[in-house]
């Protein structure tokens, strides 16, 4: 029966040294709490109080992975929260600004444009309407 090479010293050490890395390379592009793919609402969603909005303000509801926006003339809007670069849940708002945990890509919560890269491409806009004092949001119709 004909042996087999054994391996070297140097093989193991550089398979050893490359694995964690390999995996560390997957876990960079998961959000924080492991949930690689958020979700958008796939139906209409009751947000919460109009009120809880000021003109030229914006409110993050990251249960709902959406964010919504009111313009200085009172008009909503609103948009999926699921980042465009590597479809991470964005779960922070600083003013009117989304940051991105995964890898730091911002975008404006008033228009949905990218701010800041590695993302380019902006938010998917969702529906949005005030229903009896209630923000209602969800896809497209």
């Amino acid at each position: 029966m004909p042996s087999r090479p054994s391996a070297s010293r140097r093989t193991v050490l550089r398979g050893a040294a490359v694995a964690p890395v390999a995996g560390f390379g997957l876990a960079a592009c998961s959000a924080p709490d492991g949930n690689s793919a958020g979700a958008t609402p796939t139906a209409p969603v009751d947000l919460g109080k109009e009120s809880e909005i000021a003109k030229g303000g914006a409110a993050l509801y990251a249960d709902h992975n959406v964010v919504v926006s009111r313009g200085e003339d009172g008009t909503l809007k609103a948009y999926s929260t699921i980042c465009t670069h590597a479809g991470c849940p964005i779960n922070k708002l600083q003013g009117t600004t989304l940051i991105c945990p995964c890898h730091g890509s911002e975008f404006d919560a008033m228009t949905g444009k990218a701010v800041q890269t590695p993302a380019t491409e902006p938010l998917a806009e969702l529906a949005v309407k005030a229903t009896n004092g209630r923000i209602v949001a969800g896809p497209a119709d």
